[in-house]
């Protein structure tokens, strides 16, 4: 790994993106002088970056001052758990689903500000949706995201919103405005937001009460837009259902 040489704006983050890149790739805890030496960093330099990168979890000391990744990667991996857990208890509901309604079914958590689909069943009909599994999806712009907008799991943006279609929700307040309607409602719908002639229905899956995920439906325009409010319905149970088999089959060792 070459030493970082960004301008003069970037540099520090570089600096410390190396290190902390340095310190996860090893294979055992590395020291201080290790990471001094491998990095050609001054020790003064070294040791100040380390600090922010302790004080920010991204980094740990052992009781031998070996440095090794920080809370925040452990913070990670149990999420990453935690979606192993939820996408195995939806498969059987995702699958009645499917088999209901013979398009896409998805399922979409918060993370990083947006919706990430983290399991998906297959359209049955040749004309379908595309894979959308690990695909951070513009969350305005998904009934998915619409859905963890108005629970609270998603916080809603201000300001102007990207525009992928002409049907696209393109401020925070036209966004929030629709809020109250899909919590009433109880699902959230697109049609033609995230892409043209694509349409989305979604609703919210509970944890003890808390919205953790959205399950949803996306197909083409011409089969879903003319009856949403009954496919709503039907996510919408289908939702329930699974949020009830959350609360009967708890993670292995979780409180």
């Amino acid at each position: 790994m070459t030493t970082p040489t960004a301008g003069t704006g970037t540099q520090s983050i570089d600096r410390a993106a190396d290190l902390v890149a340095r310190v996860v790739r090893a294979e055992s805890p590395v020291t201080f002088t290790e990471l001094a030496g491998a990095s050609g960093l001054a020790r003064s330099t070294t040791s100040r970056l380390l600090a922010a990168l302790e004080r920010a979890d991204l980094l740990a000391r052992d009781d031998h001052g070996r440095w090794s990744a920080g809370a925040l990667f452990d913070h990670y991996a149990t999420r990453r758990s935690d979606d192993g857990h939820l996408v195995e208890t939806a498969d059987s509901t995702m699958r009645s689903l499917g088999d209901l309604t013979g398009e896409t079914v998805n399922l979409g958590v918060a993370r990083r500000g947006t919706v990430v689909q983290v399991a998906q069943v297959d359209s049955a009909y040749f004309l379908g949706s595309r894979d959308w599994v690990g695909t951070d999806v513009a969350a305005h712009c998904s009934a998915l995201g619409k859905v963890l907008f108005a629970h609270g799991a998603l916080p809603v943006p201000s300001g102007r919103l990207d525009a992928l279609t002409p049907q696209s929700v393109t401020t925070g307040a036209a966004l929030e405005a629709q809020l109250p309607s899909i919590r009433q409602d109880g699902f959230a719908t697109t049609v033609d937001e995230l892409e043209p002639g694509l349409t989305g229905v979604a609703a919210p899956v509970r944890h003890h009460g808390a919205v953790v995920a959205a399950l949803g439906i996306s197909g083409p325009t011409s089969r879903l837009a003319e009856d949403l409010r009954s496919t709503g319905a039907l996510v919408a149970a289908h939702a329930r259902a699974l949020s009830a088999r959350l609360d009967h089959h708890p993670q292995e060792g979780a409180a």
